[in-house]
């Protein structure tokens, strides 16, 4: 994409309740979506710049979609999100140094209704294939 001045990822996922997912992403980003209609919702994120978009599937179940992450610059940005969703009732995991695709990560996980998972991370060392093994979470 040389040459193109990329405003900011999109990504979309299928839900089950759009209304339930608006809730629980209201809450996980800290923002209001941007739009909301019966069977679709839109959030307009800054930080981190994200098109994110909800479409109501009557048929969701728990996809072929790994994961989502958020990479953060340190831990201690991890932590600030980890308390701040632990603030709003959140469920969180934390994973710290952790050897995960790779490399050593500090990261806290938090599921969606649908059963998204979603990672904010930090990489703390790259560490190479010949270094590491891989583990469940980037499988």
């Amino acid at each position: 994409m040389k040459g193109i001045k990329t405003l900011k990822p999109h990504i979309a996922i299928n839900v089950r309740d759009v209304q339930r997912s608006v809730d629980f992403y209201r809450r996980m980003f800290g923002v209001e979506p941007v739009r909301v209609r019966a069977d679709y919702a839109k959030f307009d994120l800054e930080n981190p710049p994200l098109n994110f978009a909800l479409n109501q599937r009557l048929n969701v179940t728990d996809g072929a979609l790994s994961h989502l992450g958020i990479q953060v610059a340190s831990t201690e940005d991890v932590l600030k999100v980890r308390e701040r969703w632990k603030e709003i009732g959140i469920p969180t995991r934390d994973e710290m140094r952790a050897v995960c695709c790779y490399a050593l990560q500090d990261k806290v996980w938090v599921t969606d209704p649908d059963g998204n998972r979603w990672e904010v991370f930090v990489v703390l060392d790259g560490k190479g294939p010949e270094e590491a093994e891989a583990t469940e979470c980037c499988a």
